[in-house]
């Protein structure tokens, strides 16, 4: 059995790489073609097009690489057609993959859409086309079964794959994190500008402005394993901070504060127990842009589960030095408002549903073919 398997992000390789080895562990003789990285890549599948090399972000990145994108998009139907799939999975991406799922679906193969596009936040016209063209979505957030019910369409609520991810993961002994790394005795302040160098290049130096003023503090940064180190360096170079690869859940784990670029990694810093202070600047267009079409009271996807606000959101001229500095010094410092979190993180692991959601999604789909 055969499957193309879309993600365009370091968020959408993880989860995917988690159901290729759910699928494999039903499906002996499964191949995967794939758009992704390299965990994916780990778990067996042949690796088409990398991810670092898809990732646009905002409004105005997209127009300036409209050419290269409208470029990946006809290699890619091209690819499918060759590769005759069993079946089409697509993971979040929307732009591009709900692109592929009309042109899939007209050439007569199933798709499969695991972690809906955020179309409750913008571009709810999109749910017609996902009607139209996608056999069989699998959401990950408990609101989105009630929203696409309320569009007349009927998805399957599996659960949120990073409870398996977090749950699975064995924590390292504090002290021999610390020796691994070279770090000190100080408590550790994770920084977690992001995956895509745009973002990076705009929230990195916005946090690191700060450390100043926390001498008590260390500063260690989660590097995405997309970017290289060089890219880091140039960003960090007047600063003492380490920056680990490969290790953010370690770095959580040990971590007694964090600040976090908006995405997935709000999620897992939440789903970690480590209060944190939630960054996001993009392009002054894009923005403006976003703003004006967005329909959500929240940025961040413990926020928006939650319907209210658990963390703080710094978000475009409000992410400056002296916001970020407050609002650290209450995370670490204010016991009520750590105490307030960390109760609120507890209600947020029961809302997200009960574990096995990659093993969930790969018997699904495996009865719909």
């Amino acid at each position: 059995m055969k499957f193309y398997i879309i993600a365009g992000e370091a968020s959408g390789d993880l989860h995917a790489s988690n159901l290729i080895k759910e699928i494999k562990l039903l499906e002996k003789n499964a191949e995967f073609r794939c758009w992704g990285g390299d965990l994916m890549k780990e778990q067996g599948a042949e690796i088409v097009k990398h991810y670092r090399d898809l990732a646009f972000m905002g409004f105005v990145e997209v127009v300036l690489n409209i050419r290269i994108i409208a470029k990946n998009i006809s290699f890619c139907k091209k690819d499918i057609l060759n590769y005759r799939p069993d079946a089409l999975i697509l993971v979040d991406y929307p732009g591009f993959n709900l692109r592929i799922a009309e042109f899939a679906h007209k050439n007569g193969i199933k798709v499969f859409y695991y972690i809906s596009p955020q179309v409750w936040a913008w571009k709810s016209s999109r749910v017609e086309k996902i009607k139209k063209y996608v056999d069989k979505m699998f959401v990950i957030l408990p609101f989105e079964k009630e929203f696409y019910k309320s569009h007349g369409y009927d998805v399957e609520f599996v659960g949120h794959p990073l409870l398996d991810v977090i749950n699975n993961f064995s924590k390292q002994d504090k002290n021999s994190f610390i020796q691994k790394n070279n770090l000190n005795e100080k408590p550790i302040i994770a920084i977690l500008p992001g995956s895509r160098k745009q973002e990076i290049t705009k929230m990195l130096s916005i946090m690191l402005a700060i450390i100043p003023e926390f001498e008590d503090y260390q500063f260690v940064v989660g590097a995405a394993p997309s970017v290289p180190h060089e890219f880091y360096e140039k960003i960090t170079a007047d600063t003492n901070v380490k920056i680990l690869y490969n290790q953010t859940y370690e770095l959580l784990s040990n971590a007694t504060s964090a600040l976090v670029t908006s995405g997935t990694a709000t999620l897992e810093t939440a789903l970690f127990e480590v209060p944190e202070v939630v960054c996001y600047k993009g392009n002054f267009i894009s923005y403006q842009i976003a703003k004006r079409i967005v329909d959500v009271k929240y940025i961040t996807l413990v926020n928006l589960i939650m319907n209210r606000m658990v963390v703080r959101e710094l978000i475009q001229n409000e992410l400056n030095r002296a916001n970020l500095r407050f609002e650290l010094n209450k995370i670490l410092l204010d016991k009520s408002n750590r105490k307030r979190i960390l109760a609120d993180y507890e209600l947020l692991k029961k809302k997200l549903g009960i574990e096995g959601a990659s093993k969930k999604t790969a018997e699904l789909i495996l009865e719909n073919l």
